[in-house]
């Protein structure tokens, strides 16, 4: 991957943009790192990895974190609900500062679920040009070292209002390995949208029962109600906008609208993808 001017990562020490980070680096691409804070970024990767300052909430850091860079990786924060003047905006400086192709991370079916602040973005996206690709990945197995983990590590327990559904969780080590595949043939990508699912789709009860037999101690899945599952997110102190999103996202899963399995992933490796036990092979440390 022969690129001069750097590809913008925007979220790059969350669990997602740190991983697009390092399989970039990875190929040999340029690439400067975004966060409110650049300190973290040094902390995170070498010399290797520029870091510059981006806050979405801030337009005024916009033109510095773009200028100079010829692709983005768009990630949107979890705390962010209204991109029109956060993201959209953003995205709007940084073609004006010439940025071009932008693949946009957005969830599974945000084609037409209007509910979902990732909608809007790939709108807008749409609504701009063809130099764009959409990955809608479904649940992550880090999920499970994140969202989750503080109900699995002091309750020993999954509490999500998923009922029976079931879910081909996708491993962000993939979806990362994917992003960069894009960036080095963007032209081959343009215009289109890939839902990104593992290989086999399973249900919290034996996600638990497999996160039981890798931690060698009992985690027990809770099916949570809609309302019951809210006032516990916000009694952990979540924001109401990201309460909405979080538990409509998850309500949707009683309805099976995450257990498809989608062969994109597959095809785009050129393997096959991890399975949710990997991931916690891999990570079992995360609960300890």
């Amino acid at each position: 991957m022969a690129i001069l001017e750097p590809i913008l990562v925007t979220g790059a020490t969350g669990n997602v943009g740190r991983e697009v980070v390092r399989a970039l680096v990875a190929r040999g691409a340029a690439v400067r790192a975004a966060d409110r804070h650049p300190a973290r970024i040094d902390a995170l990767f070498d010399a290797r990895v520029a870091s510059v300052a981006l806050d979405f909430l801030d337009p005024t850091t916009f033109d510095a974190a773009a200028a100079g860079c010829r692709s983005l990786f768009l990630l949107r924060p979890p705390a962010v609900s209204d991109v029109k003047p956060t993201l959209n905006a953003f995205v709007d400086r940084a073609r004006a500062r010439g940025v071009g192709h932008v693949v946009f991370l957005s969830v599974a079916g945000a084609g037409t679920n209007r509910l979902v602040p990732h909608h809007a973005v790939e709108v807008h996206l749409r609504a701009r040009g063809h130099d764009w690709t959409l990955l809608r990945p479904g649940f992550f197995a880090q999920n499970f070292g994140d969202a989750y983990r503080r109900d699995i590590v002091e309750d020993a327990r999954v509490y999500v209002p998923a009922g029976r559904g079931r879910v081909a969780f996708v491993d962000v080590r993939d979806v990362a390995e994917v992003t960069a595949t894009i960036f080095a043939s963007p032209a081959e990508h343009e215009s289109q949208a890939y839902t990104l699912t593992g290989a086999e789709a399973v249900d919290f009860r034996a996600a638990a029962a497999a996160l039981t037999d890798v931690l060698g101690r009992e985690i027990r899945y809770k099916a949570a109600s809609l309302i019951g599952y809210a006032m516990h997110l916000r009694g952990r102190g979540m924001p109401w906008a990201q309460v909405g999103v979080q538990t409509v996202l998850h309500a949707g899963l009683r309805l099976g609208q995450a257990e498809q399995v989608d062969p994109a992933l597959s095809r785009l490796l050129g393997r096959r993808p991890r399975s949710l036990r990997e991931y916690m092979q891999d990570h079992r440390t995360t609960w300890a």
